[in-house]
């Protein structure tokens, strides 16, 4: 597990898992470089990051790459990488102001947003009004697959 810091020194993705085809770097310029790469949300959309399980069960049995990746699709959990510059910005609808931040963990609907792959592995992009609870940690959430 990684935590992914930006060069200001503020934390901006944390507890990703290395993946075969994906280093997550650690030095502030290559996390920079790398959050170049990812898509920037437009408007009200954000760009998570689904939960990734750990690759081994409680009890040391070795979860395969092919069951890995199919939790991690039917994940309802993500970590909020970026967000557009209209995130919350309708009062009308978000009266007591944004319902999440960059570097939070938040729940949305199973079949919500787009999903696609980038260097940084797989991510959504949610509308802002897709965000259905925030959790203090993904491993809190018992995860149906």
């Amino acid at each position: 597990m990684t935590t992914l810091v930006k060069p200001d020194g503020s934390a901006i993705v944390s507890s990703l898992k290395k993946e075969k085809d994906s280093t997550i770097p650690t030095d502030p310029n290559d996390i920079s470089e790398m959050l170049s790469k990812v898509p920037e949300p437009t408007g009200w959309r954000i760009l998570v990051r689904p939960y990734i399980p750990p690759s081994k069960t409680k009890g040391g049995i070795h979860i395969s790459d092919e069951a890995q990746e199919r939790m991690s699709i039917a994940t309802v959990c993500a970590l909020v990488i970026k967000m557009g510059p209209l995130c919350y910005q309708d009062e009308t609808k978000f009266p007591t102001g944004a319902w999440c931040k960059e570097g939070q963990w938040v729940i949305f609907g199973r079949y919500a947003g787009s999903r696609f792959k980038t260097d940084l592995g797989e991510v959504r992009i949610l509308n802002d009004d897709e965000i259905i609870g925030t959790v203090s940690d993904p491993q809190n959430i018992i995860h149906n697959y």
